[in-house]
């Protein structure tokens, strides 16, 4: 039962998460600037999870060490979101979303160069296949090329999640439990975006039903539901399991682009999206198999030695 129960939370997870251009968008075709909507997402989204902590009987306590590593945690995951929201401007949100998703051949790259852990072949064969993936989105609608401003932009979120990534697991706040990290990186992140709007003197402000609509499920489905949902299905079935089911986040985003944005799709752009999600996949059920491979060498070594 738990078995089922991660899968579920891992395809909740990331299906919420591939949301956020059903939500973001309206808000920018109204003419609201992504660092309001940003603070917005940040805060009702720290104030929700702050519930769900106090709801649960978790602590907010910190240790005074824990305050930079979370100040600069919470300024990646800012970045990264920043950058998403920029690249809006000169892309579709699925194919943007879709080269988000590098991010987990990111964080193994940051760990091969400065923790020194091993490259197999599983990095590089997911290297080649992101990047054939990625050459296939940049002719985009009509032949059209995309911009590799965009390009570039998506690429700098992806490699700020990825630090984002990696410092959790290599700070001292690696053993925090994961909602409580999550609300003190959104904490810290709606600090930034306040102080970005100078601030908040040049906040705008939320008019209308549906832009409070567009607000509130911002900050509750693809940001705290996600992120909670991401905790439970690592509980239950792990990180590998969680990371493979994470390629639901791209296609949900593509899914919304079509149907909700009419955003094109070209045979080009779906083989690319494809591949990159298949890179991905490559590169996490390789980790695994090497693993598993290291964990039955240990064995069978500890057996040969008795």
């Amino acid at each position: 039962m738990n078995k089922v129960k991660g899968y579920l939370y891992g395809c909740i997870s990331s299906a919420t998460y591939g949301l956020v251009p059903l939500f973001t968008l309206p808000l920018m075709s109204r003419g609201m600037h992504y660092d309001s909507i940003l603070f917005y997402r940040y805060f009702f989204a720290t104030l929700f999870l702050g519930g769900v902590l106090k709801l649960t009987g978790k602590s907010f306590r910190l240790e005074r060490a824990d305050i930079l590593p979370l100040m600069g945690l919470g300024s990646l995951f800012a970045l990264s979101s920043l950058f998403l929201f920029m690249s809006y401007l000169y892309m579709e949100s699925g194919i943007a979303s879709t080269i988000l998703f590098f991010y987990p051949i990111l964080v193994t790259l940051i760990m091969a160069i400065f923790f020194k852990e091993k490259i197999t072949w599983a990095t590089i064969t997911s290297i080649m296949l992101a990047f054939v993936g990625i050459g296939l989105l940049y002719k985009g609608d009509k032949g059209m090329p995309l911009s590799m401003f965009g390009i570039f932009i998506v690429f700098l979120s992806a490699l700020a999640y990825a630090l984002y990534i990696v410092g959790v697991n290599k700070t001292r706040v690696n053993t925090m439990d994961g909602d409580k990290l999550t609300f003190y990186a959104l904490l810290v992140g709606s600090g930034i975006f306040f102080i970005k709007l100078k601030f908040g003197t040049n906040l705008e402000m939320i008019s209308g039903f549906d832009s409070w609509f567009d607000v509130v499920m911002l900050a509750l489905v693809p940001t705290v539901v996600s992120c909670v949902a991401m905790v439970w299905a690592v509980h239950n079935v792990g990180s590998t399991v969680t990371a493979i089911l994470g390629a639901l986040e791209p296609l949900t985003a593509v899914f919304v682009g079509i149907v909700v944005f009419h955003e094109p799709l070209t045979v080009n752009m779906a083989v690319g999206i494809f591949m990159i999600i298949l890179a991905v996949i490559v590169i996490i059920l390789g980790k695994s198999l090497n693993m598993s491979l290291a964990a039955i060498k240990a064995f069978a070594h500890k057996i040969t030695q008795k």
